[in-house]
């Protein structure tokens, strides 16, 4: 038996407004924050990978976890009793436009239950219709569910604020897909993960009600959220509010400069799609950068405008946190501290995003020189292609005893085309190398302790998309095998794991334009 049972709570569905309808159709859905809704009952449900990490911090044993319970609870065929599962409404602005209702449309909250003194909210992805589906089937396909799962996870190791996935599974349907939405519809096999995060609240919900001004239940749901996952807020009135939305801020700030650090690109950075918690929520159309490229984005859809390209992230946060600042201020009335709030965000996330920086190169001191050491950097890596993660992790092999010829040989292997790299583009990363042997040559700490604080800072193993999509075509084979080592592997993405060598590797040249490997649809 699972000893969650005895530890759920449904705080959101007991002190929220529900829909009063309970018909499961495409709807709007008026003055409620969610609808009530049962998974669909998959055909065939198999388990295919747990995540024994998330599984313990949330008390869920190993035997539980092999359990038919387990299995049934986790995939929609079982509700508990004292569960009733529902779907969340929100809206959102979706490539800088207003959507309108949007909603959990193949997302289905199960329970929120309490471990610790932690509470945790469980959803299932891809258990079926609700009604905020609007014309699709809420189903979900493996490709896109093997993605999610690993990615969750990838990025709690590397310290990056995230939803987690504590298990996949098959769901014995085949589920119709369009994956370039260019016509070309197949079947393929559906998937269900279950995810968990303190909630699954975003922007979106509190959009939805200040676009209806519908004041109450607005003011309910933001009262509801602090009283719940900020209790540190003791303000009261308008205070309370400003508090609460300067915290949501910082936090999203936090999460941004987690993503830069490890070149991650979220992909669709909608409104709807920003948690208040700060943690990266909704992993579709994602990707890492591979050479780095301010300019890239893995989401085909945005192509041409590139709206949520990587070097843009900072600045889609500080809009996106306009949206949910316009959103809450029915219940300040004030505009100037809010314009306060966002018109520091760009110079608070400067001050981190250095302080991030200095710690990526191994410098504890901070000047203008080390400062222009970093925008040189960020300037030589886009001579020609070169792979981040692979620069970054070779750097800290770097002596401050290296003549600058053998400090380049160092960190040679991370660029895709060597043949480019001479005359200007050679003796301009000559000139970078003078200055930041130079820089450590300055620097206090010992050389053994300042490449294990840059290895604590620099992963050595990211989840290229390349990868992801090697353990997808296996595991549409039905062979898990290369799913679950990648899952082992980026559980420690720091160390050394020399088994694991043949991953500390550029993009092939055959993933350079796979569909998969290189560019991806939020079809899933």
């Amino acid at each position: 038996m699972l000893k969650l049972k005895e530890k759920i709570t449904n705080t959101f569905t007991q002190e929220l407004p529900a829909d009063l309808i309970e018909s499961n159709e495409p709807r709007h859905v008026l003055e409620a924050a969610f609808s009530y809704v049962n998974p669909v009952k998959p055909k065939k449900p198999s388990l295919i990978h747990v995540s024994n990490e998330v599984a313990k911090s949330l008390g869920i044993s190993s035997e539980e976890t092999k359990s038919e319970e387990f299995l049934n609870v986790f995939t929609g065929n079982t509700v508990l009793e004292n569960s009733k599962p529902y779907a969340m409404a929100y809206a959102g602005h979706q490539f800088g436009n207003w959507a309108g209702q949007l909603g959990d449309g193949r997302a289905i909250t199960l329970f929120e239950a309490t471990h610790n003194n932690k509470s945790t909210m469980f959803q299932l992805k891809g258990a079926g219709k609700t009604p905020y589906s609007r014309r699709g089937d809420g189903l979900a396909v493996l490709r896109s569910s093997i993605r999610e799962h690993l990615c969750s996870e990838a990025m709690f190791n590397l310290g990056v604020p995230t939803t987690r996935s504590l298990a996949l599974f098959l769901s014995g349907d085949d589920v119709l897909r369009d994956v370039l939405y260019n016509g070309n519809e197949a079947y393929e096999k559906g998937a269900i993960v279950c995810r968990t995060a303190p909630s699954f609240l975003r922007f979106g919900n509190f959009e939805l009600f200040a676009a209806r001004e519908d004041i109450k239940n607005l003011k309910l749901l933001a009262d509801y959220t602090i009283k719940q996952y900020y209790p540190e807020i003791k303000s009261k009135g308008k205070e309370k509010y400003l508090k609460f939305f300067e915290a949501v801020a910082d936090k999203t700030r936090e999460v941004i400069v987690h993503s830069q650090r490890v070149g991650f690109v979220h992909g669709v950075m909608n409104t709807d799609n920003m948690s208040i918690h700060g943690i990266t929520i909704d992993y579709g159309p994602y990707g890492w950068l591979e050479d780095y490229n301010p300019n890239w984005t893995p989401n085909t859809t945005d192509n041409q405008h590139k709206r949520y390209r990587f070097g843009n992230q900072p600045q889609i946060a500080q809009w996106n946190l306009l949206q949910l600042a316009n959103a809450l201020f029915p219940l300040i009335e004030e505009v100037k501290p809010l314009e306060t709030i966002l018109n520091d965000f760009p110079s608070k996330y400067e001050v981190d995003y250095i302080n991030m920086m200095h710690n990526k190169l191994g410098f504890e001191i901070s000047n203008d020189e080390t400062k222009n050491i970093i925008y040189l950097l960020t300037e030589n890596l886009q001579l020609t292609e070169t792979d981040m993660t692979i620069f970054f992790r070779n750097l800290s092999q770097v002596s401050k005893e290296d003549s600058i010829e053998n400090a380049f040989e160092k960190i040679k292997d991370s660029f895709y085309k060597n043949e480019e790299v001479k005359d200007t583009i050679y003796d301009t990363w000559m000139y970078w190398f003078t200055l930041y042997i130079n820089q450590l040559k300055h620097e206090n700490q010992s050389e053994s302790e300042r490449k294990k604080a840059m290895n604590l800072v620099n992963p050595k193993y990211v989840l290229r998309n390349y990868m992801a999509q090697l353990a997808i075509d296996e595991a549409d084979k039905g062979d898990y095998n290369l799913l679950i080592e990648l899952y082992e592997m980026l559980l420690k993405p720091y160390d050394e794991q020399e088994n694991n060598q043949k991953w500390f590797a550029k993009r092939p040249d055959w993933a350079r334009h796979k569909v998969g490997c290189s560019a991806l649809s939020c079809s899933s």
